[in-house]
């Protein structure tokens, strides 16, 4: 591999500067994360951080926030040109620091690039697509928006057994629905997006204008509580990879999964009230940390 070390301690710095002025439930800064692991991560964090704000922040109208995530998928075919060469060589000719940092990590990791690739696809979807026909198209979007990061980090930690990987997608599918239904109003009052399906939405005699306007009535309560008993069952199966994942980057993932266990019951708690958003006290985060620390003894 071949880069000017000077440039890509440059691209590295770039990236952690990004990671760091965010707060996100992503591990980019945590103490518990060994130090070798934050430059990487912070590449992928950089990455998809970028993207997603290409897909919702600011005022782009829909095209231009299409050419903008066009043109990373652009970046990633130069990356995978790249390392397809024999000797590998990085010397990505973009400008744009996140790539050359990436492209080291994907070399360095061993990371199959076509995660990156998924992310995008989910980006794009959140431009584009507006509700979900069924459970399946919702899933779908969490294999390529939520799963691969939950894998990324597992090639990160040198960890990507099949068994983890499976078990990875379950709690990741599970957050990416956490996510979903602690921001039910949000989603609708700013971009008239509905990750609940539309068959089920008919199952139990609710409409989208229903949820638009924040009715909350048996049967909202009823689709919700089936919505969040469904993820919780997902989420729980995937429980296992907390336990068989050691050291730092295990407890890490101890606690993001105690953390995920517990905004789910909040949640299922507040089925007359879904559309405002369950909050975390200090006690809680006490109780994260404990779970986290002894969750497998």
């Amino acid at each position: 591999m071949t880069l000017a070390e000077p440039q890509l301690q440059s691209a590295y710095s770039h990236c952690l500067h990004i990671a760091q002025s965010h707060y996100e439930n992503f591990p980019v800064a945590s103490k518990l994360l060994n130090k070798q692991l934050r430059l990487p991560i912070s590449a992928v964090y950089a990455f998809a951080r970028s993207a997603d704000d290409f897909a919702d922040e600011g005022d782009l109208s829909q095209a231009q926030r299409l050419k903008r995530l066009n043109e990373y998928i652009v970046e990633l075919d130069q990356i995978k040109k790249t390392l397809a060469q024999t000797p590998p060589v990085v010397l990505h000719p973009s400008n744009n620091p996140i790539f050359i940092a990436l492209a080291d990590t994907i070399y360095s990791y061993k990371i199959p690039i076509d995660l990156f690739y998924d992310l995008i696809t989910a980006f794009k979807q959140d431009v584009t697509v507006q509700h979900y026909t069924d459970f399946n198209d919702i899933l779908n979007y969490c294999q390529h928006s939520a799963n691969p990061v939950g894998r990324i980090l597992l090639y990160l930690n040198k960890s990507a057994s099949a068994e983890n990987l499976k078990d990875s997608d379950s709690i990741c599918t599970g957050l990416q629905l956490i996510n979903f239904y602690q921001d039910i109003a949000q989603d609708m009052d700013e971009n008239n997006r509905l990750y609940i399906p539309l068959n089920e939405l008919n199952t139990f005699s609710v409409s989208k204008d229903n949820i638009k306007n924040h009715l909350n009535n048996p049967h909202t309560q009823a689709l919700y509580l089936a919505q969040i008993k469904r993820a919780q069952t997902i989420y729980q199966s995937g429980q296992a990879l907390a336990c068989r994942l050691s050291g730092r980057f295990g407890l890490e993932i101890k606690m993001i999964y105690a953390g995920g266990e517990l905004m789910l019951n909040k949640l299922a708690k507040k089925s007359d009230s879904i559309y405002q958003r369950p909050r975390l006290t200090r006690l809680d985060k006490l109780k994260i940390v404990w779970r986290g620390i002894f969750a497998c003894l």
